[in-house]
């Protein structure tokens, strides 16, 4: 299983992104996903999650009502909307799957792991 992010970039407060994480493989299905993001000379911190059926959703306080998950299945793409963007979102995005997993918080629930896509926002 290889995971692709994209989507990231400059942006100005307030503004908007939507990452992308592109899955081989026929059981995308299958797969809990996780956004987790990564600030210069601070820990890796979750994000966001997708149960492995869609049907339900996890969030960081930091972010919940501004942005939103979701996986197209037959894209076997996962997506972060990112809304309202502050400076303190700046950080690289990483995209995680996990098999049956049910999108939680734990970086020990995804065994798969993408690239970062490096997401600034700023004036």
């Amino acid at each position: 299983v290889q995971l692709q992010a994209s989507g990231g970039g400059l942006v100005q407060p307030g503004g908007s992104l939507r990452l992308s994480c592109e899955v081989s493989g026929r059981t995308f299905s299958m797969y809990s996903m996780g956004w987790f993001r990564q600030a210069p000379g601070k820990e890796r911190e979750f994000v966001a999650g997708n149960s492995w059926s869609g049907g339900s959703t996890t969030y960081a306080e930091a972010v919940k009502g501004r942005f939103t998950i979701s996986k197209d299945n037959a894209k076997t793409t996962a997506y972060l909307q990112m809304n309202s963007l502050k400076p303190d979102d700046t950080a690289v995005y990483y995209c995680a799957a996990g098999w049956r997993g049910l999108g939680y918080s734990s970086p020990a629930e995804y065994a798969y792991w993408g690239q970062g896509t490096q997401v600034t926002v700023s004036s």
